[in-house]
């Protein structure tokens, strides 16, 4: 626990220097990192080498986001119009996005699996649902008060 506190007061302190002056998705980003960091309890050792396969896992899973938004975005409105050659081919790359997707999950688990120990893999999908619940009670606060 005495390692873990300085690393922890440290990622606290960038949080509100970031709260101060950041954008508000690089606010979010250090919470979570700090929030991640706490809960799964990860070590420095472990720490160097879970958070670049972290970082890389959601860039990947933000493009293939961005990929089903803008199939969904440029071709969902018109589905009454699609022929139906138009709306199989849509349906086809919805179904290899999600493939890709959970291809994605798995290829990172088993990363994971392989420099943490698998309860901290657990502790860190809790944590990131945790984090989720957490975000989207704030925001429903601050869109109660406006």
């Amino acid at each position: 626990m005495n390692k873990r506190a300085p690393l922890f007061c440290m990622l606290l302190f960038s949080t509100f220097l970031m709260h101060a002056q950041g954008p508000v998705r690089d606010r979010i980003k250090t919470l979570k990192v700090a929030f991640i960091t706490e809960q799964v309890g990860l070590t420095s050792e472990e720490a160097q080498q879970f958070w670049p396969i972290y970082n890389n896992h959601e860039e990947i899973m933000g493009d293939i986001r961005r990929k089903e938004r803008a199939e969904l975005r440029d071709n969902i409105a018109q589905a009454q119009e699609l022929t139906t050659n138009e709306s199989e081919q849509l349906l086809d790359n919805l179904i290899a996005l999600q493939s890709k997707k959970q291809q994605a999950e798995q290829d990172y688990l088993s990363k994971m699996k392989t420099i943490i120990p698998a309860k901290k893999v657990l502790l860190l999908i809790k944590a990131e649902e945790d984090f989720k619940r957490q975000m989207i009670q704030q925001f429903r606060k601050r869109r109660g008060k406006d």
